[in-house]
């Protein structure tokens, strides 16, 4: 099934009355006159569907040329609008949502009753204020015979350590919609990388994250890609804090301290992205499924929300870590993506009659080990910590009889393109899916030597570049999956230029990874 009917429902209510937050007692004002621009963070649209997207906005430091009396600031009623065409001059749609303070003043609306595969046009305004335009593009009818499926795969975009220039590009080109596969925000710092500061320390409350975030979206290359085409997101750790694993975060915080944290992370993420169902304290609905017509089925998983604590942790700080000889990592109950995720996802993949099967997850699923003296190392954070998840995941793929199954990550911080078998770098394994991950937008990676040895030791691993910035083109038809990475050197300046670091296919029918 897609996002299920009701809690596409309740979106649609919370959106429409203002349900989300604490409203009772607020005004909204109609007509602010505004002193400075509130429209600072710029417009987005995400979640295609046939007939609806998700329009975005949020009035930033409202500064009013009358400001109302301490402690009772209002409400802002903001107008939104839907155009058929570039010039503005085919109007489809419009109505007014209300940026309430509790919500940081954003605004989402859940626009419905739109034309599938249709490109449109939109905006805000709120009194004398008005935004600039955005384009988005709603998903193919539920049965078209579509013939292509462009987009761009990113993730891992740290402010301190490079410009967001990948954006930039990303913004210029011809595609249906940009896949986002986490580390949004960094609520750290890395002094070695530094090449443009936060400002701030690692936020803890709502108002930091908050103001983290509104940072990271002042960025304009960033705002030009959120501007020019629709975004499918979904969540790694960063956006709440390094290596947490459900409640637990390095640090080993008392549970309902961390959850008061993540909750707050949480709600400030939804707040500048657009997405339709809001945090419910520290828990949100991430994963999600969309359709491309017949062409494709894209599922984004949530693999941090859920997932069981790191096998054979640090007693004194619990994040990844290598590790050597730990039998906690076949223990059967662990779990990457929770038991309710498991059966959705395995359930959808058995039950999909599109061609191809989208996984926009997180980490990298194809093994990463190095082999030492002592044995092979096993770095815990990601689906190498989960064995046997990973196993359920792909055997259930094979069981199911489910073909054409291609996993879109991040986290790692290089461009890879690997093979996927039940049994990782086992010959006698077949090949049932295939992966590639598309880089960092700006995070450091690995050396070349490095991924040298990490692809001597796992032979599935077909490129693994970590040297690079950047991002990946996907291109998908009937007929085969095409990956172009995109990179230039780190760290990335502000006039950084891309150029093709590798290509690789995978043709329908036939799991696996091949140059192109």
């Amino acid at each position: 099934m897609q996002l299920r009917r009701r809690d596409f429902h309740r979106a649609a209510l919370w959106l429409a009355l203002g349900s989300w937050g604490a409203t009772t007692g607020a005004r909204a004002a109609s007509d602010p006159r505004w002193a400075s621009d509130p429209f600072t963070l710029g417009v987005a649209s995400g979640q295609p569907r046939p007939d609806s997207v998700v329009l975005w906005t949020r009035l930033v430091a409202p500064e009013l040329q009358e400001e109302p009396a301490a402690g009772d600031r209002a409400a802002f009623a903001v107008r939104y609008e839907i155009y058929g065409d570039a010039a503005l001059r085919q109007p489809v749609q419009q109505g007014e949502a209300t940026a309430w303070p509790s919500r940081g003043f954003s605004v989402h609306v859940l626009a419905q009753g739109l034309q599938p595969g249709r490109d449109y046009w939109y905006r805000f305004a709120c009194g004398n204020a008005v935004s600039p335009v955005g384009h988005t593009r709603t998903a193919p009818a539920a049965e078209a015979d579509v013939r292509r499926l462009r987009l761009a795969l990113a993730s891992c975009q740290h402010y301190e350590q490079g410009f967001f220039a990948a954006h930039r590009e990303i913004a210029a080109q011809d595609i249906d919609f940009v896949l986002f596969v986490g580390d949004y925000i960094y609520e750290g710092s890395s002094p070695a990388y530094t090449t443009r500061q936060h400002g701030s320390p690692a936020p803890h409350t709502l108002d930091e994250y908050r103001a983290r975030h509104a940072l990271y979206k002042r960025d304009a290359d960033l705002q030009a890609a959120h501007a020019a085409h629709p975004w499918i997101v979904t969540l790694d750790d960063h956006e709440v804090v390094n290596d947490y694993a459900d409640d637990r975060d390095p640090g080993y915080s008392d549970p309902a301290r961390f959850l008061r944290r993540r909750a707050a992370a949480y709600r400030a993420y939804f707040e500048h992205v657009p997405m339709a169902i809001a945090p419910e304290g520290p828990a949100m609905r991430i994963h999600d499924r969309f359709q491309w017509g017949r062409l494709a089925e894209l599922w984004t998983l949530d693999s941090r929300q859920y997932r069981s604590h790191h096998a054979c942790p640090d007693p004194q700080r619990d994040a990844g870590r290598s590790v050597i000889g730990c039998s906690e990592l076949a223990d059967p109950s662990r779990t990457m993506l929770g038991a309710e995720q498991e059966r959705w996802l395995a359930q959808g993949l058995a039950g999909s009659s599109r061609r191809w099967k989208l996984l926009g997850q997180a980490t990298q699923v194809s093994a990463t080990g190095i082999e030492t003296p002592a044995g092979r190392s096993t770095w815990t954070d990601a689906w190498d910590g989960y064995p046997a998840a990973r196993q359920r995941l792909l055997q259930g793929i094979v069981d199911a009889g489910v073909r054409d199954v291609v996993s879109l990550g991040g986290d790692v911080h290089r461009h890879v393109a690997a093979d996927l078998r039940v049994r990782p770098n086992d010959s006698a394994s077949p090949v049932v899916a295939s992966e590639f991950i598309g880089g960092s937008v700006t995070a450091h990676g690995a050396s070349q030597t490095a991924m040298a040895r990490l692809r001597r030791d796992n032979p599935d691993v077909k490129h693994a570049r970590g040297d690079q910035r950047g991002w990946a083109l996907v291109e998908v038809t009937p007929d085969a999956m095409h990956c172009e990475m995109r990179a230039t050197p780190h760290p990335v300046p502000v006039d950084a230029v891309f150029t093709r670091q590798a290509a690789f296919a995978v043709q329908v029918g036939r799991a696996g990874v091949e140059s192109a």
